[in-house]
C-alpha cells in the first residue's frame, strides 16, 4: 500500500509540474502484479525524474542541461517526500499529545504564526504551510510581563538605558520685537511761552551727547527770573537776602532752565538776552520739532531723545509655554538683522495679562546694545532657558509610549522579560523626559523597538483571554 501511494503521489507532483507523460500513467488502471513490478523497479533504478540545479520548478523525465551546460539533478524515489508515517511509542496514544521540551522548558501550546485567535496543544500548519509558534512556560506569564528570545531580540534591535539623574534644559521659542527703555526717553519742552532763536545742526536719526547744544531760546519769564537772581546774588547777603536768592534760582530750575546756563549767570555776573538748551543724556534724536525763530507755547515738545544702550525685547510666550517662565532665566535673542549673531539678557517682567486673539503673552528681557546694533521695532527670535539647573530622575524621550491619557515605559528585567510600567512625566528637553513616579534611579529601560515589544504584548494578551475563554 505504502509503494502504491508513493508512486501515485510522484505522478502527482509531475503532473503538476508540466510533465504531460505522467498524465497518461495517472488515467490507466494498472494491475497489483504491475504495481509491484513498477515499485521494485523504483527501487532498484537510479531517478524518477530530474530537477533544475538551481531548485527552479523546472522538471524532465530525461536527462537534461541546462543553457549554460549544467545537468539537472537526478531526484530519486522518496528522495523528497516521505511518505511514511513516523513511528511514535507504543504508550502514547491520540488522546495524549506529545509534549515538547525546549531544554528544561517546557512548551504550554502553539498559537497562530499571523496573530490570528486560534491555538493548539500539538504543532500545527496554518492554511498558508507556516508552522504555528512554540509557546513556552514562563513565556505568558501572569505578572504582565513580556518575554522575548534572544534571537528575536537582536533582530528586533531592541535596546535599554538605565533611568539616571540628569539636568534638563528645556528651550522655549518664540517670536518679539525691540522696544525702547521707556526709562531712557527723554523729552525736551518749554515750560513758558518762548521763541526759538537758534537750532544747532541737529536732526532726527542724530547722535547727541549729554551736554550737547540743541537751540538757542528767548523767554520773557526766564530772563526776568534771571534778573531777580542776579540782584540777589550781587547785593549785600543778608539771612534775608539768601532766602530770597535761593528762591530765585529755584524759580530757574522750575523753568528748566539748564544748570550749566545758571552757573554762566553765576560767573558772568550778567543776565543774556537767550539761553542755550543742551541735551539731558546721551541718546538718539527720535523727534525734532523745533524751527528757528517759532514761537513755543507752554509744554510743546521741540525734542525727544532715547537712549539706545539697554534695549528691551518684547517677547510673545505661548499659553501653553507660561508656566515654564519665570524671572531670572536667561533668553538668547537673535536678530533677523544679523544672522548668527546672539544677544543675552534675563527675563525682567512677565506682563500680567494674556492676548486673547493670540493666546499669547508677553514677558520683558532686557539686552545690553553697546554698539547700537539693536533698534526699536526689529523682529527677533528668542530661546529662553527654563531648566532650574538641578538634576532630575529621566529616561530618553524614545522610551516613553504616550496614548494622550497614559504614558508608560518597558523596564528590562533581564534574561528577555519585559516589564510594562505606567509612569508619571514632567519637564522635557535635551532629548530626555523627566519621570516624577514609576521608575526607580538605575532600573533600565527599554529605547529602541519598545513599540514591537507593545505589540506582543498586547497580542499575547489577546491570545491569552481567547484561550482562557475557549476553556471555559
Amino acid at each position: 500500500m505504502t509503494r502504491r501511494l508513493l508512486i501515485g503521489a510522484a505522478a502527482a507532483i509531475l503532473a503538476t509540474a508540466g510533465i504531460m507523460p505522467f498524465a497518461g500513467l495517472l488515467r490507466q488502471q494498472p494491475s497489483d502484479s504491475s504495481i509491484e513490478s513498477a515499485a521494485n523497479a523504483a527501487d532498484t533504478a537510479a531517478p524518477i525524474y530530474y530537477q533544475d540545479p538551481d531548485g527552479k520548478p523546472l522538471y524532465s523525465l530525461t536527462p537534461k542541461k541546462t543553457k549554460d551546460g549544467r545537468d539537472y539533478r537526478a531526484i530519486p524515489a522518496g528522495a523528497d517526500i516521505s511518505f511514511d508515517e513516523p513511528e511514535q511509542p507504543a504508550e502514547m496514544t491520540a488522546a495524549e499529545p506529545k509534549t515538547e521540551h525546549k531544554g528544561d522548558r517546557k512548551i504550554k501550546y502553539y498559537r497562530n504564526p499571523m496573530g490570528l485567535p486560534d491555538t493548539s496543544p500539538v504543532p500545527k500548519k496554518d492554511s498558508m504551510g507556516m508552522d504555528y509558534i512554540p509557546i513556552y512556560d514562563g513565556d505568558d506569564s501572569d505578572d504582565g510581563s513580556v518575554r522575548l528570545s534572544p534571537g528575536r531580540i537582536q533582530r528586533t534591535g531592541v535596546r535599554s538605558e538605565p533611568a539616571a539623574l540628569r539636568t534638563i534644559h528645556t528651550m522655549v521659542r518664540a517670536p518679539g520685537i525691540i522696544q525702547l527703555d521707556e526709562r531712557r526717553v527723554s523729552v525736551i519742552s518749554m515750560r513758558s511761552e518762548s521763541f526759538i532763536l537758534k537750532v544747532a545742526n541737529v536732526t532726527t536719526g542724530s547722535h547727541v551727547v549729554k551736554g550737547q547744544p540743541l537751540m538757542e531760546v528767548y523767554s520773557p519769564a526766564v530772563a526776568t527770573a534771571a534778573a531777580e537772581y542776579l540782584a540777589t546774588i550781587t547785593s549785600k547777603t543778608t539771612g534775608s537776602d539768601q532766602a530770597y536768592g535761593r528762591g530765585s534760582r529755584q524759580r530757574l530750575v522750575n523753568l528748566d532752565v539748564p544748570e550749566a546756563a545758571i552757573a554762566a549767570i553765576e560767573k558772568s555776573r550778567n543776565v543774556p538776552t537767550s539761553f542755550e538748551w543742551t541735551a539731558p543724556r546721551d541718546g538718539i534724536v527720535l523727534e525734532r520739532s523745533a524751527i528757528e525763530g517759532m514761537r513755543v507755547q507752554p509744554g510743546g515738545v521741540l525734542f525727544r531723545i532715547a537712549d539706545h544702550s539697554v534695549m528691551w525685547a518684547l517677547i510673545d510666550v505661548a499659553e501653553r509655554d507660561l508656566g515654564m517662565i519665570s524671572k531670572g532665566q536667561w533668553a538668547t535673542v537673535r536678530a533677523r538683522s544679523f544672522p548668527g549673531r546672539e544677544f543675552s539678557g534675563k527675563v525682567e517682567v512677565i506682563y500680567p495679562e494674556i492676548n486673547k486673539e493670540t493666546r499669547t503673552a508677553r514677558i520683558r528681557v532686557e539686552l545690553p546694545n553697546p554698539d547700537l546694533a539693536l533698534l526699536h521695532d526689529m523682529y527677533v527670535d528668542a530661546e529662553i532657558d527654563t531648566g532650574t539647573g538641578e538634576p532630575v530622575l529621566t529616561v530618553p524621550e524614545s522610551a516613553v509610549m504616550d496614548t494622550g491619557s497614559r504614558q508608560a515605559v518597558f523596564v528590562d528585567k533581564g534574561q528577555g522579560r519585559f516589564e510594562p510600567r505606567e509612569v508619571k512625566t514632567g519637564h522635557r528637553g535635551s532629548g530626555y523626559v523627566e519621570v516624577r513616579e514609576g521608575v526607580a534611579d538605575g532600573e533600565p529601560v527599554v529605547v529602541s523597538a519598545n513599540f514591537l515589544i507593545d505589540a506582543e504584548s498586547n497580542l499575547k494578551a489577546a491570545l491569552k483571554g481567547f484561550a482562557e475563554g475557549a476553556q471555559q
